[in-house]
């Protein structure tokens, strides 16, 4: 299915102009496709926003003196100029005009959504800016002020509901036989990006040769534009004088904080609405990339005869992934440290059986050829999490916890932020709650704990939010477990949901004391989930550390698209933890594998005596979460060449054990928590390698191994072998399986950017 985001029956469908056959028919594109969802959430986020503002405009009055110029010829009796006699040229120009205008509202508005990218800087003043406002002219600063934000997110359109049952299946055959047709070949995406390269190149060049030849053309436009607008300003009364600018003050003090409090009661249902200082001539938007990554190095092969035991903890994080498609997205190779393998596999969910047992997780395991290697083996090893009836789910005590400093003021940050929480609202019951905090210099709390039924009120205070000032996300922290603690749920889920771009810089600051604070908070039973947002000065090395310390999830949010995964069809892996410190042990049997190493985990990987520690933390799994972990393994008679370790004088190796004779290649050990528990419980899978090849292996085995040969590609990993673009997007094309949400499908158009992007190089 060809999906053309310049189509206009998206717009015409936006906008309520498609018959209801045409509607249904769209609809149907919709629940099929991932990439027409995002296309028409950004025409609506576009043409909401175009509304807005708009309906904002203050109508442009006349003044005495132009109303008395216009009215006085027709009193004079001065003979007014019928239409017919316009000189034929004009009316062609007002119709080129016209056009002009409505292909700016339909085309390149939307196009410039879905780029996701931050808009540039204020761009360098040319001829017209400098008519308009001369450079000795200071500009004024608007008092402080509240920007009503599009509701509709919150508001999801009817089809949307629909997509969580999944497309018919007429639909995925269609998608499957035109599966061909609809990929983009080699030769257009390395003509897209050249082409995207060249226009870049050509607007710097223009821009250039615009400012040298600045002061020449300037003398000709005040000669005309300019004697138009002196005799406007004459004519116009004297504009009022500019208030001073706002001081980059705090959202609410304590004082004013316990004032409010007092006066609408802690729990109540009343919106405080706190107005933020809007400085326009402070934006925080970074100028330079700034973003922060942990350094990886890629988990080494071991020997079984000197490390038997493989221990790490669970990573139910996708925020790499999201992040990867970015950089990807805007035709770049994303920085080596940005990947974490295991995040790129575990975006995806795998058919794994439902736990039937005592346990609410479930261990599967497969083994097969390595597809780089192929005389090494490649053991998956998968966790499922059991599914929760969402019609009878827990109630949930939910503080949102919202950095509104300056740096959040770009569209793809604070706006994107409210759009994608307004759909999680929309999805809330009377058996809810939710409290709104929020922090920059200092915190403050505009929203007490609301019933989720009281949807408006939730809305408007989110509508209600500016960016403005320094982040210190300290202070909002102690305020939001704070309140979640008061409105603690017994038997519920009570979570912080943090939504930050991670860049703290006012109060404490550094990781650790940080991640200190997080794990201290995380006693209290209220768990965590970030949502890390923008780009530019992106932290996720801060957010990944606190999401892991507050018993929670990491998820990067790119697009309004990806916000609906997170929070709305992933809604019960994000909100409900059924199983905490879950821990996978693996003991390799020296009999069947010589050596071996885990792919990915690189900052999960515990230490031996970690794993029957319950005192140590390790990862969560949420209602219906898949983890799935692989490890790569040379079997016994493959040599490999490993750093030698010189013997012991004392103590002589351990001989194998009679048991080590067994076909068994291994035992995966698992603990975990239940989330009101203290104490861990343990079960054993054992595995036995059958030989066989990665072509008779699963759909799901070979899709997972394709992602984690493309996440070695992009880390040019030392351990990547004979791995390659083509490779990955042959067995993933091959291996999407049902794919209902066509997320498996955006991979493999992923990897072929990837392709061209790297060709191009």
């Amino acid at each position: 299915m060809n999906i053309h985001p310049d189509d206009p029956k998206w717009t015409a469908y936006v906008l309520g102009e498609l018959s209801d056959a045409e509607c249904a028919e769209v609809e149907r594109e919709l629940e099929s496709s991932a990439e027409a969802r995002e296309i028409v959430d950004e025409i609506r986020m576009t043409t909401t926003l175009l509304k807005d503002e708009l309906a904002n405009e203050a109508p442009a009055a006349l003044q005495v003196e132009q109303r008395e110029a216009i009215v006085s010829p027709s009193r004079a009796g001065m003979k007014l100029v019928p239409a017919w006699s316009i000189p034929r040229w004009v009316l062609p120009g007002f119709a080129a005009a016209a056009v002009g205008g409505l292909i700016i509202v339909g085309v390149i508005l939307p196009s410039l959504f879905r780029s996701r990218q931050a808009l540039p800087p204020a761009p360098p003043v040319g001829v017209a800016a400098n008519v308009l406002q001369p450079p000795s002219t200071p500009p004024s600063v608007p008092a402080p002020a509240t920007v009503e934000y599009p509701k509709q997110a919150g508001q999801a359109a009817p089809a949307v509901d629909q997509f969580k049952g999944g497309p018919p299946a007429e639909v995925r055959n269609e998608r499957a036989a035109t599966a061909q047709e609809d990929a983009l070949s080699r030769e257009e995406l390395k003509n897209e990006i050249a082409a995207q390269a060249g226009g870049a190149v050509e607007t710097a060049r223009n821009s250039v040769q615009g400012q040298q030849g600045q002061q020449g053309q300037q003398g000709q436009f005040e000669g005309t534009l300019g004697r138009l607008l002196k005799a406007q300003k004459d004519a116009a009364p004297p504009a009022p004088a500019a208030p001073p600018p706002p001081y980059p003050q705090s959202f609410i003090g304590v004082g004013e904080r316990d004032q409010a409090r007092a006066s609408v009661g802690v729990g109540g249902d009343i919106a405080i609405r706190i107005p933020i200082p809007v400085r326009p001539d402070l934006d925080r938007r970074p100028r330079f990339n700034t973003e922060g990554y942990d350094r990886i190095e890629d988990n080494p092969f071991k020997s079984v005869a000197e490390n038997p035991l493989a221990t790490f903890s669970i990573d139910v994080d996708t925020a790499s992934y999201a992040n990867v498609r970015r950089f990807l997205s805007q035709n770049q190779f994303p920085p080596k440290d940005s990947v974490r393998i295991e995040e790129l596999i575990n975006y995806f969910t795998y058919d794994y059986p439902q736990p039937t047992g005592k346990h609410p997780i479930a261990v599967h395991t497969e083994v097969a050829a390595a597809p780089w290697k192929p005389d090494h083996r490649l053991v998956r090893i998968g966790v499922k999490a059991k599914d929760i009836d969402m019609s009878r789910r827990p109630p949930t005590n939910l503080v949102f916890l919202i950095d509104v400093s300056g740096s959040m003021m770009p569209p793809e940050k604070l706006p994107l932020l409210k759009s994608a929480l307004k759909l999680l609202v929309d999805k809330l019951t009377e058996n809810d709650r939710v409290a709104i905090a929020v922090y920059a210099g200092n915190s403050g709390l505009v929203l007490p704990s609301t019933t989720g039924d009281k949807k408006e009120i939730i809305i408007q205070t989110l509508d209600r939010l500016e960016a403005g000032g320094s982040t210190n996300g300290a202070s909002g922290i102690q305020l939001a477990y704070d309140t979640a603690v008061a409105n603690f749920i017994r038997g519920g889920v009570n979570r912080v949901i943090l939504c930050t771009d991670g860049d703290f810089n006012v109060g404490i600051t550094n990781q650790g004391d940080l991640t200190r604070l997080i794990e201290d908070k995380a006693k209290s039973g209220v768990f965590l989930s970030v949502l890390g947002f923008g780009m530019g000065n992106l932290k996720d090395s801060t957010m990944e550390k606190l999401a892991d310390k507050g018993n929670g999830n990491y998820a990067y949010i790119d697009s309004l698209n990806e916000g609906r995964k997170v929070l709305v069809e992933e809604m019960g892996a994000t909100l409900m933890t059924v199983a905490k410190d879950v821990k996978i042990q693996v003991d390799f049997n020296p009999a069947q594998v010589n050596a071996y190493r885990l792919i990915g985990y690189e900052n999960r990987v515990l230490r031996n005596e970690d794993f029957n520690d319950d005192t140590k933390d390790a990862g969560d799994m949420g209602a219906g979460h898949t983890v799935t972990a692989l490890f790569e393994i040379v079997p016994r008679g493959i040599e490999i060449a490993l750093p030698a370790v010189d013997a012991s004088k004392y103590q002589q190796p351990a001989a194998f054990d009679r048991r080590s004779g067994s076909n068994e290649m291994l035992t995966v050990r698992v603990r975990y928590k239940l989330p009101d528990a203290s104490e861990s419980t343990r079960f054993d899978v054992p595995l036995a390698d059958r030989g066989a090849s990665f072509d008779s292996s699963s759909a799901d085995y070979r899709f997972a191994a394709a992602v984690a040969e493309f996440g070695m590609i992009l880390r040019e990993s030392p351990h990547k072998g004979a791995a390659s673009l083509d490779h990955v997007i042959s067995v993933a094309d091959r291996g999407k399986g049902a794919d209902k949400n066509g997320y498996r499908e955006e991979f493999v158009k992923l990897a072929r950017r990837a392709r061209a992007i790297k060709e191009l190089r």
